[in-house]
């Protein structure tokens, strides 16, 4: 799976996750702890006043609007080649849905220059290259 969408994902099963009782400790943790250390990169960057951006969306996140603003947010910082926040996200999958991990759906391995990559279900993608 690619880095961002993994990180999406992640999100939106920590998301729902938190909101369960059937949820476990850890996933929650998981989710806090995956929620956090993007809050921590956008401090980084002077961008605290954007920071809460996964808390407001959170409960949106089945829209493919928010997700498409989530997505342009957290690659404006780089977040999806921040190997610490891909660990997280993976780690909070392989909690939330063992079975799916399990499978190997949410590995993302890429190396060199990677263009018009897309891994998951349900996508589509249109690519130009020049």
């Amino acid at each position: 799976m690619e880095p961002i969408s993994l990180i999406i994902t992640a999100l939106g099963a920590g998301a729902i996750a938190a909101t369960q009782e059937t949820a476990g400790t850890a996933v929650k943790d998981a989710y806090q702890g995956l929620k956090t250390l993007i809050k921590q990169r956008f401090a980084a960057q002077g961008k605290e006043d954007d920071s809460n951006i996964v808390d407001k969306h959170e409960k949106k996140l089945d829209s493919e609007a928010v997700k498409a603003l989530l997505k342009e947010e957290l690659m404006s910082l780089r977040i999806d080649q921040d190997t610490e926040i891909i660990n997280l996200a993976q780690e909070l999958l392989k909690k939330e849905k063992p079975e799916e991990s399990a499978a190997g759906k949410f590995n993302a391995v890429f190396q060199g220059e990677v263009k018009g990559a897309q891994v998951g279900d349900h996508n589509s993608q249109t690519n130009t290259f020049n």
